[in-house]
C-alpha cells in the first residue's frame, strides 16, 4: 500500500469518530515493517530542523504501539543529542491521567493494561507536565485545521487542557505539543468535541504541518 494514495482519498473517507479510527488503524496496521523503517527516516529529516525541537531540552515522546509511526528513530537521536526524554505513564490513582518518566537506554518497561510498554514506576523518574518542553502526541487521524482524534481515552486532552488555555490567550507556556503520525492519517475534515485540543504542529513523513 502506498501511503502517498492512502492520504489523497480523503473524499472517500468515513464521517463518524470511530469510524474513521477504525479506518485510519486498519490503513496504518498495513504497513510493512520495511515502509515504517522508511516513513520514519523520512519523518525524522522534519523532526531534527523543527526549531522547537532542536532548542528543547526535555522531550516526551511514546513508544509505538497499533501500527503508529516507529519513533525509535526519534528517540535514539534524541540521545545522541543529549536531549532527556520521558515516556507516558498510565496515572496509578488519577484515572485517565499520564504521568512522565525519564526513558533511558536501561530503563525498565512494563506492560500497562492497554498492553503499550511503558517505564516501571518510580517517583524519583516523575517529571512534573509544566517542565517538559515538548509533548510529541500520538494521533489516529488529523484534519487540514490542526483537529487531532485520538484513541478515545482522552489522555492526551487532559494533558494538554492547561496549555491550550494560555494557547488560545497568546501567552505560550509549556510543554509544547507536536503531533506525529503517517501521510495516511490525514483526513478532511474530524467531528470535533468541545474536549478536544486542535495541534498547533504535526509532522508526517511527507509533511510538516503548522496551524494557527
Amino acid at each position: 500500500m502506498s501511503e502517498s494514495v492512502a492520504s489523497n482519498n480523503l473524499s472517500l473517507m468515513p464521517k463518524s469518530r470511530s469510524a474513521i479510527r477504525q479506518h485510519i488503524r486498519e490503513q496504518r496496521q498495513q504497513l510493512t515493517s520495511q515502509q515504517q523503517d522508511h516513513f520514519a527516516t523520512q519523518l525524522l529529516q522534519h523532526f531534527i530542523t523543527d526549531p522547537k525541537i532542536l532548542q528543547a531540552t526535555h522531550i516526551a515522546i511514546y513508544l509505538t504501539n497499533d501500527g503508529e509511526l516507529n519513533t525509535e528513530v526519534l528517540i535514539a537521536w534524541c540521545w545522541q543529542q543529549g536531549k532527556q526524554v520521558y515516556l507516558p505513564v498510565l496515572h496509578p490513582f488519577a484515572k485517565g491521567h499520564l504521568l512522565f518518566l525519564h526513558y533511558e537506554q536501561q530503563t525498565t518497561l512494563v506492560k500497562n493494561q492497554y498492553g503499550i510498554a511503558e517505564p516501571k514506576l518510580d517517583v524519583r523518574s516523575i517529571i512534573p507536565v509544566n517542565q517538559l518542553d515538548i509533548i510529541c502526541t500520538p494521533l489516529v487521524a488529523f484534519d487540514k485545521s490542526g483537529a487531532r482524534l485520538g484513541m478515545g481515552g482522552g489522555f492526551y486532552d487532559r494533558t494538554l487542557a492547561d496549555w491550550y488555555i494560555t494557547y488560545e490567550s497568546k501567552q505560550l507556556t509549556k510543554p509544547y505539543p507536536i503531533g506525529l503520525a503517517h501521510n495516511c492519517q490525514l483526513v478532511e475534515t474530524l467531528p470535533a468535541q468541545q474536549w478536544d485540543i486542535p495541534l498547533p504542529e504535526i509532522i508526517t513523513p511527507a509533511k510538516h504541518y503548522k496551524f494557527d
